[in-house]
């Protein structure tokens, strides 16, 4: 597998021209021919977090492939000019299979895709497809709401904290369920909100978490590509609650749990259709059930019986017994946003753009 920075790729793909593809899919039928796949990572690779988990995917396809695939990874691309770019450059260097790992790679995927019809592109946090344009994402929200359950019995103060990286329906929608789940335990307690409008930003990051302890949070989650919201949290004698990868041995003995990520069964779904000649674009959405969503251990300090409940938590949103988003819900200003009897809908959880009550920040 090659990894390579956003500068080496740039420079060593530069003079690679630019050809329009035409006709189906490209398929893998030549064994002496490796299935060529880039990848593309929003932020660095580091030990945990986001980018980590979608590492692990790639991992999936070099075990089961072997040197049957000949991968590229570009990391630390966010900027769309950078991505289009890097998108654009992969497709014509050969590459049969794609992968856009951002809700940011969204809009160069959309405008790459097209010019390279037989290039099969799957983008993970995407909401727009294309004939050769597939999407998967995972139902973060169903994590939140377990993990907020747990702080919903672990909070004395009934004050929780959320760190997002943007205001995205991505990063609301589960903000919203953490604090549902909290709520679920204990109606009067509140989530206070910051958004950092980055993914990977250590130092804005840590000044969020350290505001929120300073406003009576005893919970903490963050969502964003590195562990220092569970760190801060554990510093300050906070609970926190993970992001992606089991963030434990970050947080001084503090973390309640992580909602993690598992993407291995989707990128080995796109390998194996792409290698089989049978991939075709596709929105996929999944969570517990699946396993792409898994709830890390539970802290020790969780009484056995709660620890018990969580975890039946766990069995009755993945049977579908239980939604978080079941109603009545309220957003901020008191206005029914689901009604009793109710759950919101698949599209209006996917484009959330409002807090339900008990929330404390701002969208803009």
């Amino acid at each position: 597998m090659f990894n390579l920075t956003r500068r080496q790729f740039l420079r060593y793909s530069g003079a690679t021209g630019v050809a329009l593809g035409t006709g189906s899919l490209a398929t893998f039928a030549s064994a002496e021919e490796p299935l060529k796949i880039g990848v593309v990572y929003v932020s660095p690779i580091a030990e945990i977090g986001w980018t980590k988990q979608h590492s692990l995917g790639v991992d999936a396809i070099r075990k089961e492939f072997g040197d049957k695939v000949a991968i590229t990874v570009i990391d630390n691309i966010f900027m769309p000019q950078d991505a289009e770019r890097v998108f654009r450059e992969l497709a014509a260097s050969g590459n049969q299979l794609i992968f856009g790992t951002s809700f940011s790679h969204g809009t160069p995927m959309q405008k790459v895709a097209p010019r390279f019809p037989k290039t099969a592109f799957e983008h993970c946090s995407g909401i727009v497809h294309r004939a050769n344009l597939g999407t998967f994402e995972a139902k973060y929200y169903e994590g939140t709401f377990v993990a907020g359950a747990a702080g919903g019995h672990m909070s004395k103060s009934g004050k929780i904290g959320f760190i997002g990286g943007f205001p995205i329906p991505d990063i609301v929608g589960p903000a919203n369920a953490l604090l549902l789940g909290a709520q679920s335990v204990n109606p009067e307690v509140t989530c206070n909100a910051i958004f950092l409008n980055s993914w990977f930003d250590p130092g804005k990051e840590k000044e969020a978490a350290n505001t929120l302890l300073s406003q009576g949070c005893d919970v903490i989650c963050s969502m964003t590509d590195t562990a220092t919201g569970v760190q801060v949290a554990g510093e300050g004698g906070a609970w926190s609650i993970g992001y992606a990868s089991d963030m434990a041995k970050f947080g001084s003995g503090k973390q309640l749990t992580a909602f993690t990520l598992d993407w291995s069964s989707e990128y080995l779904r796109a390998a194996r259709g792409v290698a089989e000649g049978n991939w075709k674009a596709e929105a996929r959405w999944d969570g517990l059930a699946a396993g792409v969503v898994k709830m890390a251990p539970y802290n020790e300090a969780i009484p056995a019986d709660i620890q018990a409940k969580l975890k039946q938590l766990e069995a009755d949103i993945a049977a579908g017994k239980i939604h978080p988003y079941a109603g009545e819900l309220k957003d901020q200003d008191g206005n029914v946003k689901v009604a009793a009897g109710s759950v919101l809908s698949d599209s209006d959880i996917r484009g959330m753009n409002w807090f339900v009550r008990g929330m404390i920040g701002k969208l803009s």
